[in-house]
């Protein structure tokens, strides 16, 4: 796994399709083709495609120069395939930034790790501390009562995080939210929340101020022996002071192509199909036959509990090393994230649709618009960016169609998983019609998926109808669905590599999508919108 020299950095940004397979793929959609296209696309030459750094700039150049070969039309800046996203990487100011509690300052990632909210975060200096329980109990305090103070969160006693987007959602009308775990969470997790954040340059909503603090900090804000003894609505000790973060700007891009549509009239509406090209990049080397034997058992025991994870589930999770040694007897150290499923799998069959859309004689009535997100791993940037700054016209795109992680789905990855398994998210959010549809094309062109809708529920504590770019698009209105063969042992792993692939799969759900987005530009009228439809600057909630 050798690094690129500057040099032939600089040569593989400008020569971005040689990196990648010089053979002409075969049959577009069909398993060798996107095998071939997944192997350069996930390689370790690729370093993970972190939004941010030039893997992921050549990881853009590549499509758009696939896209340029292929014929289409460019749909980003200035006639080109390429719309730029504006994404700043952010450095905690230490000289302006100051928190203490009661007559103590607390340091930065030693007493507390503070999150970057943006420009627009509320002020938590001198407001009223509560203790809004623990996350998940359903007496939790919420609405006017957390409105303009700092909320301080614990936690179920076997769990050690919460999710971002459900607790801002949650407390939306609160000046901090202040999560009690600091000294709970897994190595790995904190230190990917302590790297210095990228974010997206532009207006956003007022968000509370959101930190993590240490269980005993939390209790001696509320004045408790133990944060256990703290009651539902105990009043505290108020934190002063403030966060700061300096912003130094990044490049990255979104990529955005139109398949132009036949009818005269129809061709002004656009059916959209995303997927996003990033990935989380490279980390400090493990042992990669370790990481995933530890993994794979975590995973049987989170199935096994409904999907949770819990800190007695994490911490029992024992691996035996001798088997591993017998099997390998050297380790076999890796340190990139290649995310061949999340989301090569996605971008690349992207990419074999589009290939397909291109080599059609007679087109889809509506126009299809194709778009390669950047920033999803950061917080579904390049989405948000593209729906805020369309390059086409936003009021005129029917539907959305989202894949992202597509390429699995196996019984050892999801319960019930196997090749005709599918999860469907926010399918019928918007437009039951859309729903309907999506059920019909499935057994009318006879792929004859056994769609899992477990992780459509609202309320559900994942939260995937938040977490990933459709909903970007439906937050304005646009009907939306997300296609997914679901999570496994790999997800965020340097494990997720091109080997894991079940290509047959890949090739299903891209033809499905294929045939779906097919079916909707050609529906005589666009999906009925009969569900209401959000704010789009509001949090969102599933």
């Amino acid at each position: 796994m050798s690094l690129l020299r500057p040099l032939s950095l600089a040569l593989a940004l400008l020569t971005s399709a040689a990196v990648l397979p010089a053979q002409r793929p075969g049959v577009p959609m069909s398993p060798g083709s996107l095998r071939l296209r997944l192997e350069g696309y996930a390689a370790d030459s690729m370093r993970g495609r972190l939004t941010g750094t030039p893997d992921n700039v050549k990881a853009t150049r590549y499509i758009a120069e696939e896209l340029r070969k292929l014929g289409l039309r460019p749909a980003g800046d200035s006639g080109t395939f390429l719309q730029r996203v504006p994404l700043v990487r952010t450095v905690l100011d230490t000289a302006a930034s100051r928190v203490t509690a009661g007559n103590r300052g607390l340091v930065p990632y030693v007493d507390y790790l503070p999150r970057n909210q943006g420009d627009s975060a509320r002020s938590f200096d001198g407001a009223p501390v509560v203790f809004a329980g623990a996350w998940g109990d359903p007496a939790m305090l919420e609405g006017d009562a957390v409105r303009g103070k700092t909320v301080i969160l614990a936690l179920q006693p076997d769990s050690f995080s919460v999710v971002k987007l459900a607790a801002q959602a949650k407390f939306a009308q609160a000046a901090a939210i202040v999560i009690a775990n600091f000294d709970l969470m897994p190595r790995p997790l904190l230190s990917a929340l302590a790297a210095s954040p990228i974010v997206l340059d532009e207006a956003t909503a007022e968000l509370p101020a959101y930190m993590h603090i240490s269980v005993a900090t939390a209790a001696e804000l509320l004045g408790v022996p133990s944060l256990r003894e703290a009651a539902i609505g105990r009043e505290g000790r108020p934190l002063h002071g403030a966060i700061s973060f300096r912003k130094i700007p990044i490049e990255a891009y979104n990529v955005v192509a139109v398949v132009p549509g036949s009818d005269p009239v129809l061709r002004a509406e656009y059916v959209a199909v995303g997927a996003h090209s990033d990935h989380v990049g490279v980390g400090e080397p493990q042992d990669r036959d370790s990481t995933r034997a530890f993994n794979l058992e975590l995973r049987r025991k989170q199935l096994a509990n409904n999907g949770m994870v819990t800190q007695s589930i994490y911490q029992s999770v024992v691996v035996n090393m001798d088997s591993i040694r017998r099997i390998h007897p050297v380790a076999r150290m890796d340190s990139i994230y290649n995310g061949a499923d999340d989301d090569g799998s996605g971008s690349m069959g992207l990419l074999e649709i589009a290939r397909a859309f291109a080599g059609e004689r007679s087109k889809p009535k509506r126009s299809i618009v194709l778009v390669w997100h950047t920033g999803e791993e950061l917080g579904l940037f390049g989405s948000q960016h593209f729906t805020d700054h369309p390059t086409v016209s936003l009021a005129n795109i029917v539907a959305q169609v989202n894949i992202d992680m597509i390429g699995r789905g196996k019984p050892g990855d999801e319960l019930g998983g196997g090749p005709n398994y599918l999860q469907l998210i926010g399918s019928r959010g918007l437009s039951t019609q859309l729903g309907d549809l999506v059920e019909s094309v499935s057994r009318e062109k006879k792929f004859d998926w056994a769609f899992d809708y477990e992780y459509d529920a609202p309320g559900h504590p994942e939260q995937y109808y938040c977490r990933s770019d459709h909903y970007m698009y439906a937050r304005y209105g646009i009907p939306v669905v997300f296609m997914t063969t679901g999570g496994h042992a790999d997800y965020h792993e340097v494990t997720d590599e091109v080997d894991q692939i079940d290509f047959e799969k890949l090739s299903k759900v891209s033809r499905f999508v294929h045939a779906l987005t097919t079916t909707v530009a050609n529906l005589a009228a666009r999906p009925v919108v009969d569900k209401p439809k959000p704010d789009p600057r509001a949090p969102c909630v599933q």
